[in-house]
């Protein structure tokens, strides 16, 4: 994981799964497993020209730097879709 937890693993290993309260979360039945469907992006390399400071700044964050690129554009795309 790339951000730290803030659950408290430690007091969850020791529950039982009947203490865990899961009333927020609706059970998954049949009916959903037999719509879902799974929606994945085609990758396509392309040459894109970035400013040099931005593409250090990107690639200082460490690994995974062109997909967080990727997802900043997509959350703009969608942003942009919604006007």
């Amino acid at each position: 994981m790339k951000k730290t937890s803030a659950t408290d693993w430690k007091r969850l290993e020791t529950m039982s799964d009947d203490e865990i309260d899961t009333s927020d979360i609706p059970e998954l039945d049949d009916d959903f497993f037999d719509q879902a469907e799974l929606h994945v992006p085609v990758k396509k390399p392309v040459t894109i020209r970035l400013d040099s400071d931005v593409l250090e700044w990107f690639k200082a964050q460490g690994q995974g730097y062109q997909t967080r690129i990727n997802s900043l554009l997509r959350k703009y795309m969608e942003a942009q879709q919604s006007r």
